[in-house]
């Protein structure tokens, strides 16, 4: 679970697991503090934690020109989660600070390069490339 000593963005620390509890409760902790109550019913692990206890993580700098595209998830007050992708490079912690300004108390970064959205109502189309992982958002309509 990513807490070997290595270099690259999953092992900057602290990374973070996202899960959903089996009551919807959507949760962003530190990998270091992750159990698992066996009541999890979706969850992934990634990093670094762009937002913790609601502070920017400290290893990011402002102005850094270590920029890439960039996709995250968050949690709002109320339990809500923010999922966001950025559309040009960005930095981790401006990326960071989108999350934080809405006041997201936790934010994991997922992944970068490789980001793909498919979102046909806002035509944004991005149908190549390989996935490791796919999170989708569903609505189920009922008649």
């Amino acid at each position: 679970m990513g807490t070997a000593n290595c270099n690259g963005n999953f092992y900057l620390q602290p990374n973070g697991v996202f899960y959903l509890s089996t009551d919807n409760i959507a949760v962003i902790c530190k990998t270091q503090v992750f159990k698992n109550n066996g009541k999890i019913k979706y969850a992934t692990q990634s990093g670094p934690m762009l937002v913790y206890d609601g502070r920017i993580n400290k290893v990011f700098k402002a102005g850094s020109g270590n920029i890439n595209i960039r996709n995250g998830v968050g949690i709002l007050p109320g339990n809500k989660v923010i999922f966001a992708m950025s559309k040009s490079e960005i930095n981790f912690y401006d990326f960071a600070n989108y999350f934080k300004n809405p006041g997201c108390k936790d934010a994991l970064y997922l992944d970068g390069l490789v980001s793909r959205v498919y979102l046909p109502e806002k035509q944004w189309l991005q149908t190549d490339g390989n996935f490791g992982i796919i999170i989708g958002v569903t609505t189920i309509r009922y008649r």
